[in-house]
């Protein structure tokens, strides 16, 4: 008795080149309509593990991980240096979804970088900033800015320890004279100090002492000089500690 078979389904042909079109897995340079190029490793369809990102425009180039499609691991930076003719890394540290996240190192310019904590590509924790000026600043960011406690280091040899409001010396500090051999002890607000007492401090070593020793000098009301700074100060840190719940 003959025995018939039903003849094998099968699929669609778009079906076939629509499986065979799916990035995963490692993959050479995929490119997109505006030039732009990608070469490394793929999931459904996403950049995911290690590639190289090129952006036609800005000629910039990323190398690290990536996790769905977005930047996210350790990874580099780099922009074209029009001048020398190569290319001139930007930034160098870690990724979280798309973004500056944890600690990275940031090229701004010749002799001008920061190292230390990020978070959504902001200046965000502990973090060290070289000024092509000469300067160092050394201590907590907050939303890109020096916030909290830190230590500005002057070209000179001068320097600020203290408290830091958005970017200015606010709270109780420290200003050490050094050229000069003089200390001042005292209290900013939004970068200006209101009230404090200047000593001699260290006049033997310094390159450029003041020829007389201070005078005792006081304020006709200093209490009320304090208040008012106090009151500031105490404005600033609610408005400060609303912005951080928000905040990372």
């Amino acid at each position: 008795m003959p025995v018939s078979k039903c003849p094998k389904r099968s699929e669609p042909l778009w079906k076939d080149w629509d499986e065979k079109a799916q990035k995963n897995g490692l993959r050479h340079q995929v490119y997109a309509v505006n030039g732009d190029h990608y070469a490394g490793e793929w999931k459904d369809n996403l950049r995911h593990g290690k590639g190289t990102q090129v952006w036609k425009k800005k000629g910039a180039i990323y190398e690290g991980d990536w996790k769905f499609g977005k930047r996210d691991g350790y990874g580099t930076l780099s922009l074209p240096d029009q001048e020398k003719g190569k290319y001139r890394k930007v930034y160098s540290g870690w990724w979280k979804d798309d973004k500056k996240s944890g600690y990275g190192i940031q090229f701004f310019r010749p002799k001008e970088y920061y190292e230390g904590e990020w978070c959504s590509s902001q200046r965000n924790g502990w973090g060290r900033m070289y000024y092509s000026s000469g300067d160092i600043y050394e201590g907590q960011w907050w939303k890109d800015k020096p916030h909290g406690e830190g230590m500005l280091r002057l070209k000179n040899g001068n320097r600020y320890e203290g408290g830091w409001e958005r970017g200015r010396k606010h709270g109780p500090g420290r200003f050490f004279h050094l050229d000069r051999g003089q200390l001042f002890q005292g209290f900013w607000v939004e970068g200006v100090a209101k009230c404090g007492a200047m000593t001699d401090f260290g006049r033997e070593e310094a390159p450029m002492p003041t020829q007389f020793p201070i005078p005792k000098l006081k304020l006709l009301d200093p209490d009320a000089v304090l208040q008012d700074a106090l009151a500031v100060f105490s404005r600033t840190q609610e408005e400060k500690e609303e912005e951080q719940e928000e905040g990372c």
